[in-house]
């Protein structure tokens, strides 16, 4: 079943109904009550072993989902068409496991095994699927191999779903580009509010996980990118250590920021994932070399603590983020969940301050911009050429691409600004450099310095204005569901720390999530206000 998603397809209103009991035919199989919907990947485990659900069941259920909703979310850009084989080959090799309980003891199946995974589409599969950023330009262009994070995947046992659309080139090419546009797909839409931004650049990896069309995702984030899109669709959003993950194989921006982690609906189903992607790569030798050395011996798992919050020492920054929601129902439930984690047994320090933070968040004068203009140049000519088959070679060639094909890449609408400055850069030189200490020194005196000097587990921000805090340093963060603004908006509580955290940022985020509970699924009967929708 391989099929490019055409976002004109609507959805009529038979097929709306259908999605509304869709789950139903699943809840009996084999007798047993079993929803699909909203299922972890222990719980879909669990359903596997007890032959309540096979791996070819549940990604059928996906694929339908996709048929019925993606006309309308525009979240997903294409389907694999070996989806249903490599769920197949995942149920015989189960079954296989099953009937010998005799063989090798050592031998064991991934913890992804048979879990359809959607992957951004700037991860590089060798497969029918493209990588095309979201442009026109890069389609049907073929990788040399597959991005370091899919061999893992695959490795793990999951059954690579398809291609998430995505804010096209990252929202590199133009400012001017609204969150989760891009040529091949459209306008993806949050699944909760109409008006709703869907955010990016990994909006359709968290639109997808938030309306049940996959089970989980993996999204790439150099500033913000999973952390924002997780926030504003009610998931769970993973940023890992830059190097703690492979970014071989992906579209870049910036070595020195980019990092690859998972979009999912829970924390576990995150860490889940992340045990399956994270490792040392020789194809990208240094980040991986030096992240290598913070992944625990044992995992990730064993940090899911419901019990994680007690003795963690957690700094609470409140200006600006949360100044920039001017909703009481959202102050109250950040001061309500403030409360949570104390009773949990965290001590909170309230009311810190991150020094030069005004500075930090402006691009121009952090230089975040002048830098990632650069590295962006350099990087994706490399990555360019790379490539076994390709239209483009360079970002001049893409350039020139977007220029010859106007009304496909809607170039009057948006142009293609960001582009132009990079490609006038002459790489990583004194400017840059410069650029670069800067944000070395901001990171040093202001995050660094808080977390520090106030020995803390982890920073805790409401929303995504942090992003850049993060970004800059490489740090880890977690956006964990938090609630829902007056008229409906998704926000999360954002835990941040310093390079290697992750062991604490997991049990915090854990043990607030299951404090809380906040994330409710968004409802397909609120869903035919969309179908008017271009």
């Amino acid at each position: 079943m391989f099929f490019k998603i055409s976002p004109m397809n609507f959805m009529n209103s038979s097929q709306l109904i259908s999605v509304l009991f869709l789950s139903n035919f699943f809840n009996i199989i084999n007798g047993h009550h079993f929803t699909i919907e909203e299922a972890t990947i222990k719980d879909i485990h669990l359903a596997f072993t007890q032959k309540r659900l096979t791996s070819r069941q549940l990604t059928d259920f996906y694929l339908t989902q996709v048929h019925a909703l993606n006309p309308l979310l525009r979240s997903v850009l294409e389907l694999n068409p070996e989806a249903q084989d490599q769920a197949d080959e995942a149920d015989r090799e189960r079954e296989e496991m099953h009937s010998n309980p005799n063989q090798d003891c050592t031998l064991s199946l991934g913890d992804l095994h048979g879990i359809p995974v959607l992957l951004k589409d700037s991860i590089g599969t060798k497969d029918e699927l493209n990588t095309s950023c979201g442009s026109y330009a890069l389609l049907g262009s073929r990788v040399a191999r597959e991005a370091h994070v899919v061999e893992k995947l695959r490795r793990s046992g999951a059954v690579i779903l398809g291609k998430a659309s995505l804010s096209e080139w990252y929202n590199v090419r133009s400012l001017k580009a609204p969150n989760g546009w891009c040529a091949r797909a459209g306008q993806a839409v949050n699944p909760y509010v109409e008006w709703g931004d869907p955010c990016g650049s990994s909006s359709g990896s968290a639109i997808s996980v938030a309306a049940n069309m996959v089970a989980v995702s993996l999204g790439t984030e150099t500033d913000g990118s999973i952390i924002c899109p997780a926030d504003h669709n009610s998931v769970v959003g993973f940023k890992p250590t830059v190097g703690l993950t492979s970014r071989a194989g992906v579209i870049p921006i910036s070595p020195r920021q980019d990092t690859i982690g998972p979009i999912c609906r829970t924390v576990s189903d995150a860490v889940y994932v992340l045990d399956a992607i994270v490792g040392f790569d020789p194809r990208d030798f240094e980040a991986t070399e030096e992240a290598a050395k913070f992944i625990p011996v044992c995992g990730y798992k064993q940090f899911l603590k419901e019990d994680g919050l007690e003795g963690k020492r957690l700094g609470i920054v409140r200006n600006p983020f949360l100044d920039a929601y001017n909703d009481s129902t959202v102050t109250v439930a950040f001061e309500r969940h403030l409360n949570t984690l104390r009773q949990k047994g965290a001590t909170i320090l309230d009311n810190l301050e991150i020094a030069n933070l005004d500075i930090i968040l402006d691009p121009y004068q952090s230089g975040e911009l002048v830098a990632l203009l650069a590295e962006f140049k350099v990087s994706i000519n490399q990555y360019l050429e790379e490539l076994n088959s390709t239209p483009v070679k360079s970002l001049a060639d893409i350039i020139a691409f977007n220029s010859n094909n106007p009304d496909l890449e809607k170039m009057k609408e948006y142009g293609q600004g960001e582009f132009l400055a990079a490609e006038a850069t002459s790489g990583v030189e004194e400017e840059e450099v410069r650029a670069i200490e800067m944000m070395g020194k901001l990171s040093k005196e202001g995050f660094e310095k808080l977390m520090k000097e106030n020995n803390l587990d982890a920073m805790v921000t409401i929303g995504v204005g942090a992003s850049s805090v993060l970004a800059i340093g490489g740090y880890p963060a977690i956006t964990v569901p938090a609630g829902y603004g007056s008229k409906g908006m998704p926000f999360g509580i954002c835990f941040g720390g310093l390079r290697g955290t992750e062991p604490k940022l997991i049990e915090v985020a854990y043990g607030f999530e299951q404090a809380t509970m906040s994330r409710k699924p968004p409802s397909p009967r609120n869903w035919s206000h969309f179908l008017s929708m271009d």
